[in-house]
């Protein structure tokens, strides 16, 4: 039975785990030794993984892989990937060997403007503020120097600031809008510093030269960064498909149907895009950036025009078939878990020490080349024959399946139709 308690973070880490099995985990014989196996056996390493969050029981391992091959505007790159589910990296891996012999993946940054704003309210003329904000917008930079002075010395900084009227939206609403360049650091920290000082300096001033007071109601970066955009694509002469039992202009065709049924369908899109996620989070991840503030923006984007759609593309013209997809992406090599933890450290060292445009690209080349996979799949073979092919390993691992049992049913599973039941039912027949 769950127990209210006053403390916690207090506790040691051993404390903290007497407690979770006293109160959640007390018929569970090996709840204790589950959390402690996982536990680091180097104590500097393990303290450091710690103190990433507040009240650290153990560490949670997912797979960390690399999908190689990969030819990015004539580089090749192997591509360093952390996710649990079966057969992404397979499919990353297995799109960049198709790719290779076509010219590769082409990318390239379209712009890398980050945003940020001050929301507060205002109840008097709209324009004696405007009048307000263009005395003192020199003085919002100015006295941000402290913060801005380093940035600035490498070639970001700070872009510009605009007053948005939202009142239409929501009454006596006003917005500081700011926008940043951040080089290789995601920004956040920084962006965020910078938006607190405004508020701090066009309140303080406010009170000086406006009879309405402005209340700031909070300081924050967006997620949402639709300048912070990144191109990614592939095309080749139709021909050049062709592939064993895929005639290719059929592939080509039904290939381009595909992507425009997820540009109008949204049902379809979200799954769409999911698998597009698969490739973009699992590099997101394994480079130490922040997974869930990438989906939430490019989610965002799918919906730019009114309707959630695809964020891949697709065309035949003059017989030359293209795909791609343009995606905003906010991240990051220095600074945060990429100098800290050691696998991002090692991700990057395999990634070649990219700079923060490079990352952009190749993460959205990820994400393009698990959409190709799922979808060649999709309008060829089907999705689930290669996904349950992956997924055996992890049924017979449910199974405890042994070495020799393993390499039986896999043999079996090569001529027949994968699914749970019917490897089930093989084991079960090994087993006899």
């Amino acid at each position: 039975m769950s127990a209210l308690v006053s403390g916690f973070s207090k506790l040691s880490k051993t404390e903290k785990i007497d407690w979770l099995i006293k109160n959640h985990l007390s018929t569970h014989k090996d709840a204790e030794h589950i959390l402690k196996q996982y536990w680091n056996s180097d104590d500097k390493l393990q303290q450091l993984h710690d103190e990433f969050i507040e009240n650290t029981i153990t560490n949670y391992y997912l797979p960390f892989g690399v999908a190689p091959n990969f030819v990015i505007n004539d580089k090749i790159y192997t591509i360093p990937m952390t996710i649990e589910e079966s057969s992404v990296v397979a499919a990353a891996s297995k799109a960049a060997k198709f790719w290779q012999t076509r010219g590769g993946f082409k990318t390239k940054v379209i712009s890398t403007t980050k945003i940020g704003q001050v929301h507060f309210t205002y109840k008097g003329q709209l324009q004696n503020l405007q009048e307000f904000f263009t005395t003192v917008k020199p003085q919002l930079i100015d006295d941000a120097k402290p913060i801005t002075t380093n940035m600035e010395k490498r070639g970001g900084g700070i872009l510009d600031i605009q007053l948005i009227d939202k009142t239409t939206a929501l009454d006596h609403y006003y917005q500081l809008h700011a926008t940043f360049e951040t080089l290789d650091a995601m920004g956040a920290n920084f962006i965020n510093s910078c938006l607190e000082q405004f508020a701090k300096t066009f309140k303080a001033e406010a009170e000086k030269h406006l009879a309405q007071p402005v209340d700031i109601v909070m300081s924050i970066l967006s997620n949402y960064v639709p300048e912070c955009l990144v191109r990614a694509e592939v095309s080749c002469p139709i021909e050049d498909l062709a592939e064993k039992d895929i005639n290719p202009q059929q592939f080509a065709e039904k290939f381009v149907q595909a992507v425009k049924i997820a540009e109008v369908e949204p049902y379809r899109a979200v799954t769409h895009n999911k698998g597009i996620m698969n490739g973009i989070d699992a590099v997101v991840l394994a480079t130490g950036n922040d997974f869930r503030a990438v989906e939430a923006g490019i989610h965002a984007y799918a919906s730019k025009d009114g309707q959630y759609s695809s964020l891949s593309h697709a065309n035949i013209e003059n017989g030359i078939f293209t795909f791609w997809v343009e995606i905003p992406l906010a991240l990051g090599t220095v600074g945060g878990l990429t100098s800290l933890h050691p696998l991002v450290k090692l991700a990057l060292d395999i990634l070649e020490k990219p700079s923060a445009k490079d990352l952009m690209q190749i993460v959205a080349v990820a994400g393009l080349a698990q959409n190709f996979a799922a979808l060649r799949s999709l309008t060829t073979t089907g999705i689930q024959e290669g996904h349950m092919k992956m997924h055996l390993m992890n049924i017979l691992n449910q199974f405890e399946a042994t070495n020799d049992e393993k390499e039986h049913i896999v043999n079996h599973f090569k001529t027949h139709v994968v699914t749970h039941s019917a490897v089930v039912e093989a084991i079960e027949k090994l087993r006899q």
